[in-house]
Formats: structure tokens, sequence, C-alpha cells
């Protein structure tokens, strides 16, 4: 991907008032606001319903007074009304879920940086900014405060508000309140990376910037900051070296940012910051690129206690809602032999450890199983409350990789315990949105367990997650499983000490128990909600399903002395067997469900054997075209939030329709950066090169007819979106009101796809402005269709999943009456 080169100029810039003259005229937020009580749903739920936000789409909405009404999801009329701030906070029942609106006067145009926390969403001025849901007070965004009044509407999250303006004290700044860090390793080189937040104080593109970190006597080493937008904030990976570290302590960092000017460099901030320097035996974070945004992310690691000549096994342990990976791994004591790894689930409370969670866990799997050098037949999985579902979830989800899993307080599934509902009655449409969650349940997939071994562990007087949630999965793992043992802790609440983790028995379960090697496994059965989430158990590979995100299954047991391998399947449309015991011995016999094929050659090329269904009959085929559906890219449309994914807003529409794709773009980095720790490189069209970086998804904000990328990316695409319309297929939907999500393979790329966030016209783009996809346990099919009315409850107007080959035809679509 090319960087876009903006020339130095910035636009909107406003220099501090003398000192003295500061408060006079500084914008402030009033001592009373207005306040809404709940009147929307949002939660987990792939459709909100939302009056407020219907207004806005519609461009009717209007600053609230005091005594107006709002019938709210509900079907209830709800009233604004007044309640006072004081120094900038609030609590109030009404912010449970509400609204609270404040008007700020300004003496002149200024930028101003917006500090808040304890709401979900805020609208300055009409443009969506990202909230602080759990207050965790690092969200700074620079906000354009226009001469007179300024509307600030927020959604409140959980009964508090507290919001404050602050001048920036320069054009672009470094904000320290959210980093990503290493820890130094005493004898070991310095070269590690770190990440700060940057923020573009300006209604400008940032001109070229970058960071300079400098150790203590030191020289320093310079990263050149990513492409920033106007009045944009991003969290930038920047590089730190210097000499070898003698003795454990803190070792300072100072930093500087600076941007081009001319030949050289001119400083607009600086900051300093603390590195430790650890023992190599220390408990300790360690810093990696990721490869799902080109993020700085970090785990921790608790390092084995010499035990022996043999390679060291690793325990993956995942932490609770709240909790760090070095918390995690605070909790835990060193063991011989065994490497304890704590991922980070991107953030304290980050996706649940699923979608982005379970990916971070099984990136940092992979990367510490090569770092450290383990024994991938002693892999094992544990985690506690949050982390006990992790465990849960993840264990189910990839069964092979692990010898044996042990959940400590964890809840079930999104249904049990966190919120999700399935409606009781739901048009065909709604169906196929609501299937688009089903890798989030965790019972649907249970027999996978029976792979590994399971140590449940809970506390019987549990008040946060109730023993309930253990019992549940006794009473479906004692329907099949041969190695389990269960276990309650009686009189013990939700946590009761580092023993809830560190628990003796569940390490000396762990250390009873191996991968088998591939050889010795002669019965599989697997199942998987979708192949692009999980498709391999040991020798089996579920490629395609017949209906895409229902359950697919496969129950396979192979003979090597008859060469023959039979079983049933499940909702499967192809499947490839990698025996390697059968390769080079002659032909094999497979006969699947009740059909029998005999005298299979194993294929010359590759060490798979593919077979394919269709209709009611099996065959062998070769390998898949890269362009079907398969492991690698199969959607949904959220799937196309990871390889290193770039947003690309249009320029080329209406003076509004681009202001929707900037903002709409910059609103998503900034869900994905607090959410997920991301850091996401967003452009506009002008700057995409589609020859560049072909397996990099790409996220499009925009139609054919404002984004220049569209024509590069999707002239083939069965779905096509103009001012006024929307065609899917043969079918021609009107209206600019209409709003879509949907996902496409990139072309000249095996792997990657392009996403869409689209609308037939303006009011159809804000439809997309407040879908919850980054919110863990939601799912959208390949493509959905919204209207207006949808934020009124009407539900989706459209849905639908492409065929194995990405087609309409061959897939399965649903349109609401």
């Amino acid at each position: 991907m090319t960087h876009l080169r903006f020339p130095t100029i910035l636009l909107l810039l406003f220099s501090a008032l003398p000192a003295g003259a500061q408060a006079a005229d500084m914008p402030r937020f009033p001592d009373d606001i207005l306040l809404l009580p709940a009147v929307s749903r949002y939660g987990r739920n792939a459709v909100p319903v939302d009056p407020v936000q219907a207004k806005i789409v519609a461009g009717s909405w209007t600053a609230p007074k005091e005594g107006d009404t709002v019938t709210g999801a509900d079907g209830k009329d709800h009233k604004w009304v007044a309640a006072a701030l004081k120094d900038g906070s609030i609590s109030h029942a009404a912010l449970n879920g509400g609204y609270a609106f404040a008007t700020v006067a300004s003496p002149a145009d200024r930028l101003m940086l917006l500090e808040a926390a304890g709401h979900a969403v805020v609208f300055v001025n009409g443009e969506p900014r990202v909230g602080d849901v759990y207050s965790n007070g690092y969200v700074l965004l620079p906000v354009h405060l226009k001469k007179g009044e300024n509307h600030f509407l927020f959604q409140g999250a959980r009964g508090s508000l507290r919001a404050k303006l602050v001048e920036p004290k320069s054009i672009a700044l470094l904000h320290l309140g959210d980093m990503t860090t290493p820890d130094l390793v005493v004898g070991n080189p310095i070269d590690v990376e770190a990440a700060v937040v940057v923020l573009n104080a300006t209604a400008a593109p940032a001109a070229t910037l970058a960071i300079e970190a400098k150790l203590p006597g030191g020289k320093p080493t310079m990263t050149e900051v990513p492409f920033m937008l106007p009045l944009g904030m991003r969290k930038v990976g920047f590089r730190i070296v210097g000499s070898t570290p003698e003795k454990a302590g803190a070792v300072e960092v100072a930093l500087r940012l600076v941007q081009k000017d001319g030949d050289g460099w001119k400083e607009l901030d600086t900051a300093k910051f603390n590195l430790e320097a650890k023992p190599i035996s220390a408990t300790r974070r360690v810093t990696f690129r990721s490869g799902i945004d080109g993020s700085v992310q970090y785990y921790a690691v608790v390092p084995a206690k010499p035990a022996s000549d043999a390679k060291p096994g690793l325990v993956l342990t995942l932490h609770g809602a709240s909790v760090e990976g070095i918390g995690q791994a605070a909790a835990y004591g060193a063991k011989p032999g065994l490497h304890i790894v704590a991922p980070t689930n991107r953030r304290p409370y980050g996706f649940d450890w699923e979608d982005w969670g379970r990916l971070d866990a099984m990136e940092v799997l992979d990367k510490a199983e090569r770092d450290l050098g383990t024994d991938p037949a002693r892999t094992y999985l544990t985690g506690h409350s949050m982390g006990g579902h992790g465990t849960w979830h993840i264990g189910v989800t990839f069964p092979a990789r692990f010898a044996a899993i042990g959940p400590s307080a964890g809840w079930v599934s999104m249904w049990s315990y966190a919120g999700a509902k399935r409606a009781a009655v739901a048009s065909p449409a709604d169906e196929l949105v609501l299937r688009a969650m089903n890798p989030s349940d965790t019972l649907s997939l249970a027999k996978n367990y029976g792979t590994h071994g399971v140590f449940v562990l809970h506390g019987d007087a549990d008040d946060n997650v109730p023993v309930a949630q253990a019992r549940t999965m006794r009473k479906a793992l004692a329907e099949f499983h041969r190695d389990f043992t269960y276990f309650e802790q009686p009189g013990a609440g939700h946590w009761w000490g580092n023993a809830c983790v560190d628990w003796p028995a569940m390490f000396q379960f762990f250390n009873e128990r191996r991968v088998p090697p591939l050889a010795a496994i002669r019965a599989v059965n697997f199942r998987t909600a979708n192949p692009g989430v999980s498709a391999e158990c040991h020798w089996l590979r579920i490629e395609a399903q017949t209906k895409s995100l229902m359950v697919s299954g496969a129950d396979l047991r192979c003979d090597f002395g008859k060469r023959l391998v039979e079983g049933t399947t499940e909702n499967v449309a192809r499947l490839s067997l990698g025996l390697a015991g059968f390769k080079d011995q002659g032909p094999l016999a497979v006969h699947l469900d009740g059909q029998k094929l005999g005298d299979i050659p194993w294929p010359t090329e590759g060490d798979r054997l593919t077979l394919t269904r269709n209709g009611d009959k099996w065959a062998v085929t070769p390998a898949a075209a890269a362009t079907m559906k398969g492991p690698k890219r199969s959607g949904p449309f959220r799937d196309a939030f990871r390889n290193r994914m770039v947003f690309v807003y249009g320029t080329h529409g209406t003076a509004e329709e681009n202001a929707w794709a900037l903002r709409k773009a910059r609103f998503d980095a900034e869900q994905f950066w607090y959410r997920g720790n991301g850091s996401i490189d967003v452009i506009p069209d002008s700057a995409f090169d589609a020859k560049a970086d072909r397996d990099r998804n790409v996220i499009l904000y925009g139609n054919t007819d404002s984004n220049a990328a569209w024509k590069m990316l999707l002239a083939d695409s069965p779905i096509q979106v103009r001012r006024g319309t929307i065609l899917v297929g043969d079918r021609e939907e009107k209206g600019d009101d209409l709003g879509i999500l949907f996902v496409r393979p990139r072309p000249g790329s095996d792997t990657a796809s392009v996403g869409v966030v689209s609308g037939s016209g303006v009011a159809g783009m804000r439809v997309t402005d407040r879908l919850p996809y980054f919110v863990s346990g939601v799912g959208y099919p390949d493509w959905t269709l919204l209207g207006a009315d949808t934020l009124k409850g009407a539900g989706v107007r459209a849905a639908g999943y492409f065929g194995g080959d990405w087609t309409i035809e061959k897939g399965e679509s649903a349109w609401r009456k």
C-alpha cells in the first residue's frame, strides 16, 4: 500500500491564548444538560432499534428541549429532562443506555480535545466519535467547534458520564494514556516495539510525522507515522533500539513527535516513559506486530523452570473481564518444563475471547510456540471467568490443538450468560442474520471436546458466573466424554485467590496428557459452524458447507489395514483428508453417508485427498480452486476485518457523501482501536493502489458513484450500489435510505476479501453508522440489506449467503415481505 503525501499545509490552526486570558472565552460544557432515558435496543443485537438514531438518519433530528418526548423501542413515551453537571460529571439512571445532550458555545472556530468517559458514542455536531463505554479514561479526541452553538449528543452506557474540553498544546500530540510496551531482558540487546496514541489536532490530514525514540546514551530511532486523518487519532507502533541492559530496573525512553520541515524535522511534542528491564527468568511482557491489523500487541509469559532436556510444554491462559494479560500471568508460579503464556484478548474486556479475541489468542499461541520452542503435543488451555468462557470457546473451536483444557468459573455462551437473545419469531431474513452467530454456540459444537481432556473448575458459591454454567457443561460432557474431571470448590465465590487459576490438580491433569501423533489417530468426530473460523481436526478438513453457517459435522474412521475411510457427514459440501499413511501405498476406498467409492488413487499433487458432494453424491475431485469459498476465505461480512485490512473512503461523490465516508471510516477505526487495541490504515480512494498488497483485506466506504476503488475491486460483484438503487443479483431495490453490508473475494488474491459499508444515498449510508459489528458475539451474513425503517424495529430488508462459488444464484437469500 502506498502512503499518500500531502503538502505541509494545515487548516484551521489555532494558537494558545495568552496566559491569564484562557478562562474567559474557553469553550466549556454548561452546568445544565438534558437527559433522555433509554429508548433504544443495542447490546448483542446485530440490528439495533433506536428512534433517536432513526431521526439522525432521516435528517430530521433537532436539538431537544426539556419536556420533548420520544417513543422508545419499548413502545412507551419518554421525556427529555434537565439535569446538572458537577465539575463536568453526572451520575443518573437515564445514562444506563439513555442519551445526554449539551450545547457548547464557542466565540470562534476552534480545535479542542474532547476528554469524556462513560458513553457508548458521542455525536459532535452530527459526527459520530468513539465513546469510552468502560470509563477507562484514556479517550481523547480532537474535535472542531464552530463559531456559535455546538451540539454534543452522548449515549450513556453504565449510569455515569464525565466530559470536558481541553485546548491542544500543538497541532499534533503524543498521548501516553494508552500505551502498549514490552519488558526488556537483562543481558539481551534492546530492539523492541511499543505503541503510543498520536492525535492530529487539525481539520486537515497531517503532513509527514515521525516518532523518535531515544534511550539514555543512545542514538534516536525514527519511525514514520502512517497517514493521519483530519481530527484523527491513531495508536502508532514504533521501534526502540539500544544497548544491552546490564541490570534489572527502569530504563527511561524519551519520545519526540516531529514533522517534516524542508530537509529537516520540526519538534511538535515530547514525552518520557519507562520500560522495565527484568531477568530472563522473570514474568514479562513481549510485544509483536499483529497480522490482523499491523498493530503492536503484547502477551505475557511466565518462563518455565528447567526440567529436562525434553522440549517444554505451553499453557495458554486467558484472563477475565477487566484483567490484563500481565495480571493473569502474575497469578501463576513458574512451572518445571512448562511455559505459561497469557494473551490479551486485545483489551481487558476486548471480545470475550471470540472474534478478534480468538484470533489474538491463536496468533499468540503460534508465535509463542515458535519463539519458545515448545512441544506441540504438550499444549494446554485454561482461563478464568471470561477467560473460562474463552477456554470453552477456543477449546471447542480448535480441538486438535490442545492436549487438555481447564475452564475455571467459565460461562458457556452468549445466550446462557452474556445477554444475547434468540428471537421467538423472526422473519426468514432475520433468521439468516441470527445464523451468523452460530460460531459462538458452544453447546452445538460440544462433541469436539472429545478430542482432548477437560478439567472443569468452579466455586459452588460463585455469585458472578453461577455454578449452573459449569453444571450445564458437566451434563453435556457426561453424554459422550471419556476423559473429563469436574470439581466444585465448596463455599468458594468467583475469585478465591490465585489457586482458582493456578490449581495444582489441574496442572497434574495437564501433565498427564499429550496430543497424540497423527499416525495414531483412527477416528475423528469434528463439528464446525464456519470453515473460515475452524476447518481442521487432525487429518480431517471440512472445507465447504452446503448451508453457510449451519453447523457442519463429520464422524470418520480409518482402517489402514483395509485402506478404508468410512463415516457420515452433516451439512458438508467439500472435505479433504490428510492421511499421510495412505500415500504411495496403493488405492484406497472411502465410504461416506452410505455411498461407496473404491479404487481411489492418492492424488499426485499435494498431500490431501479432496471429496466434493453434488446433491446426494460424493466424488473424488481436484483440490478446490482458490476462487471458491474455503477455509482461507468464506465470509461472512465481519471476516473482512483482518489480514491487515485497510479502510478506503470515497472522495468522488457529493460533498455530503464524501463527508459521511470519511467520518464513518474514522469512527470505525476509532472503535476498533478502543475495543481491539487496533491501528488501521485509513486512506482516501485517490491513494488506493489496487495492484499493491493484494493479500490485504479492504473495507470500502461509499458506493460505485462515490468511491473510485469500487470499479477496481467490485466491478464483477453481483451486488451493486448506486445513488437511489441497490441491485442484488437480478433484484433491484429503490430509494435513498437503503444501507448494505457485504463481503466479496478480492480480485487477484487467493485469500483477501473486500468488505463494503455502503448505501443508496446519505440516509442509507447513515443507517450503517451504529451497526455493532465490532461487538463480540454479533454476526452478519455475507450480505445484509437494511432500510431506515430497520432502526424503528422493522428488521432487515433482506440477507443472504453467497454460494460456494460466491454467486447469488447458488447461495441462500431471504427478503422481507
